[in-house]
């Protein structure tokens, strides 16, 4: 990187957090070139015809709370870059065995009363957290360090450092309200008897109430094509099919950052990394991994239970204990029984992803990483416990295993599609205590394996860039 600059900056990657990283320095008035070593942009957020031609399904993300939290891609014009969101009229159902569910409103008083005996306590424990939510998301999406609102954060950190099995009991009465809460630490991908688990359910709650759990129209693509449009029209160049497989590949460029796992960044930079850097990343924890299908449907999934057909999310579970035990199960390195599903049902909500009267269904469960064992009669046995006469419905179907998820997503190790295991160390510390830095100079990691962590929100990207700017004004 002591060449005669051809750009101001490089990113290797074009999810969500290489293009966001990108427009940082391109807003900043640098040039910019992005390499994709995919045929598009997207990473994670990459829509395709999985199943049958008209059949728009999601490859990774679907649901997206944190895209519409992130407050850098709130300050982006995406919207006219052709990115629109569509809120369906519950953000979540959680189905029973005897036909009911517990709901995830848009509203904390319609939630906290669907809980019935429960509904105080659900207000208790989410009311300050959205009511304080301007503030908190400074520190909850921001890199780690001192939080800037102490005191806002310091409440929502008494709960969300506990394990989420223990707070749902000790807060909760009710079965619906202690699944409800389970269902949604359970999107932490780990254990539920882990400290630290509660913080994600707290988060995706008050999201929910906050901003909402909204799908964009025509698929996730349509937000890595948004990004990409906008940071076109700043004067920054992709150019896709591209794999670098060393830094000396690059173009010269002031600065480098890159989109990838540890592994990834191993791999084109391993013999100028720093030993002991390199130990570092070899020793990178990563989570479990998914197997995921994909479905084309002649109709609607006929849940039992009606609310379930108003939610783009299905978390598919049964009670806090099956949760617990599901989630348990992949760390112990075998594939649970009774998996702990989710679920979403865009075509419902959007037209667009199918033919007229057809449907596309989407779902996931948690599996040891690199698992090779087929979940989909397992993850269908599930849909049909809630939804009987679900199977027959099915026009057809595309399967991931983890290995195919890394083979489609090199960032996806063995299937983890949060960027490393959500530990309470690594939590901290993501991936070194470098955080975005590396030992090289020029040189920084803006994947979902830096602060704050996974999800489609941007914020790795805009704080590595930022990060990046300023070691230019140091220099």
């Amino acid at each position: 990187m002591s060449r005669k600059p051809k750009y101001d900056g490089v990113i290797i990657g074009a999810g969500p957090n290489g293009l966001a990283a990108a427009i940082v320095l391109a807003r900043a008035g640098r040039s910019v070139l992005v390499l994709e070593a995919e045929n598009g942009v997207g990473g994670g957020a990459r829509s395709a015809e999985l199943t049958l031609p008209g059949f728009t399904h999601d490859l990774g993300s679907a649901v997206h709370p944190m895209a519409v939290a992130s407050p850098f891609f709130r300050s982006l014009p995406l919207h006219e870059h052709g990115l629109e969101w569509i809120h369906p009229p519950y953000a979540l159902a959680h189905p029973f065995d005897d036909g009911t569910a517990a709901v995830l409103h848009h509203s904390i008083e319609e939630t906290g009363s669907a809980l019935g005996v429960d509904g105080p306590a659900y207000g208790k424990l989410m009311g300050p957290l959205v009511a304080h939510w301007s503030l908190l998301e400074e520190d909850i999406l921001g890199p780690v360090g001192l939080p800037k609102h102490p005191f806002a954060f310091a409440r929502f950190g008494l709960k969300a450092i506990q394990p989420a099995s223990s707070l749902a009991k000790s807060i909760f009465r009710s079965q619906p309200a202690k699944a409800l809460f389970a269902g949604l630490a359970a999107h932490s991908a780990q254990p539920l008897n882990r400290w630290g688990t509660s913080a994600i359910a707290l988060v995706l709650g008050a999201a929910a109430h906050v901003r909402g759990w909204p799908i964009p129209k025509g698929g996730a693509q349509q937000i890595a094509d948004a990004l990409t449009s906008y940071l076109r029209s700043l004067g920054g160049e992709i150019e896709c099919g591209v794999r670098v497989r060393s830094l000396k590949e690059v173009p010269p460029s002031r600065i480098v950052l890159c989109d990838l796992s540890p592994q990834g960044l191993l791999e084109i930079s391993g013999d100028i990394l720093p030993a002991g850097y390199r130990r570092a990343l070899r020793q990178y924890q990563y989570g479990p991994g998914v197997f995921k299908v994909d479905w084309a449907l002649h109709s609607p999934i006929p849940w039992t239970c009606p609310l379930c057909s108003s939610a783009g999310t299905i978390h598919l579970g049964g009670t806090l204990p099956e949760i617990m035990r599901s989630e348990q199960t992949w760390a112990r390195n075998t594939n649970a029984e009774q998996p702990f599903v989710l679920l979403s049902q865009p075509s419902l909500f959007d037209p667009s992803r199918a033919p007229a009267g057809r449907h596309t269904a989407w779902a996931y469960c948690h599996v040891p990483r690199a698992a090779e064992f087929d979940m989909t009669g397992r993850i269908e046995a599930q849909v049909e416990r809630f939804a009987p006469g679900f199977r027959e419905l099915i026009m057809s179907r595309s399967t991931h295993s983890p290995a195919q998820l890394q083979h489609e997503n090199a960032n996806l190790v063995g299937g983890d599609i949060t960027g490393g295991a959500n530990s309470l160390s690594q939590l901290l510390l993501r991936p070194t205590s470098r955080f975005y830095a590396t030992p090289v100079k020029g040189l920084f990691l803006c994947s979902a394996s830096t602060p704050p962590g996974g999800g489609v929100h941007g914020m790795c990207g805009y704080h590595a860039a930022i990060r990046a700017l300023g070691s230019e004004t140091k220099a």
